[in-house]
């Protein structure tokens, strides 16, 4: 078969190795021969794409970021984009297409399948928050990312007898901002699914000036709403997907906690680091056996199903389940949040 694969969205450690797994076992097992299309959906229109040997996947799995690059390109707003895609797959004698992306990525993959072409996704996000999956390739490395930060922010914030308030990555769900704080020991944990109750941080951080801790970590998701004002907003310009770019709750939660206690407060946003570097050995493992799946899917024609995992297993569901409704952190880690709470 002749399969093309490309990523779409955010980049994120481990998109390398799955690309390296799927080529490796096509070429090696069936025969396949493949392309990868450039700069995600964009490059599909636009006919942009490069071969995938085995000589150029080589290594690539120990490295972050895609070689295939990326954009936020939704075809289902381009003129005639069904069909232009159909085209250029067509032209190049496309036989199955392999999307890597998160919720947007394959709603695109979805609308193609529907409309009779070959098409199979692979989850990706360092939110962790697409839907039957217990796990996305990325978010063990943004989560050590995030918890080295926190640990580091700890000496800093003791010696000043400061609160520092950290911002990480989560538009819709707080997997990091959850997983980096209580890793990172963090002393009040906020997230998207759960309203910022101020009286309750400012409780907590008192409770450590109290007690002979004189300095308070904060960990904050991007995507929570202020008591008053909601999200925070980088920019009001919208993307092809209709999502505005979030950025900012850490440094005005900063300026609100120490208005309402009067310790000196400081934000830190670690925004696009998260995402960066070299994946941990557990999301090379995670990219590389969703890419064994999603070449196996190929050839059993299961078309508009994504490859999941499901305990320590590597199975698939159907596109539509993945991307509707978002995965969020329900009771069970809300409790864990709090039974580490200071008891206030």
């Amino acid at each position: 078969m002749r399969v093309a694969l490309l990523t779409g969205g955010g980049d994120c450690p481990g998109l390398n190795a799955v690309i390296y797994a799927a080529v490796k076992k096509g070429i090696n097992k069936y025969g396949d021969e493949f392309i990868g299309f450039l700069n995600g959906w964009k490059g599909v229109l636009e006919n942009n794409f490069i071969p995938l040997t085995l000589d150029a996947v080589d290594g690539i799995q120990l490295t972050g970021g895609t070689i295939l690059h990326s954009s936020r390109t939704n075809v289902k707003k381009v003129p005639g984009g069904i069909e232009k895609v159909r085209e250029v797959l067509q032209l190049n004698k496309i036989d199955a297409l392999i999307a890597l992306g998160g919720d947007d990525t394959q709603s695109v993959t979805l609308a193609l399948t529907e409309n009779g072409l070959p098409g199979v996704g692979v989850p990706k996000t360092i939110d962790n928050d697409i839907n039957g999956t217990d796990a996305t390739f990325g978010y063990d490395t943004a989560v050590s990312i995030a918890t080295e930060a926190i640990d580091r922010l700890h000496t800093t914030a003791d010696s000043h007898n400061r609160v520092m308030v950290v911002e990480v990555m989560g538009r819709d769900a707080g997997w990091i901002a959850y997983a980096a704080g209580v890793a990172g020991g963090a002393h009040v944990i906020l997230v998207p699914e759960k309203e910022i109750d101020i009286d309750h941080v400012v409780k907590l951080l008192k409770y450590n000036y109290d007690h002979g801790k004189h300095y308070g970590i904060v960990v904050v998701a991007e995507g929570c709403h202020l008591p008053e004002g909601g999200q925070v907003l980088g920019s009001a310009e919208l993307d092809s997907f209709g999502h505005a770019r979030l950025s900012g709750i850490g440094e005005s939660l900063g300026e609100l906690i120490e208005e309402k206690t009067g310790f000196e407060t400081r934000s830190v946003n670690l925004g696009h680091t998260q995402r960066g570097g070299v994946p941990t050995a557990y999301d090379r493992l995670l990219g590389q056996r969703y890419g064994l799946h999603a070449i196996d899917m190929v050839h059993e024609k299961k078309w508009g199903r994504i490859a999941v995992l499901k305990g320590t297993d590597i199975t698939d569901i159907t596109i539509k389940e993945a991307i509707s409704p978002t995965r969020r952190l329900d009771q069970r880690f809300y409790d864990v949040i709090s039974d580490l709470e200071a008891k206030v």
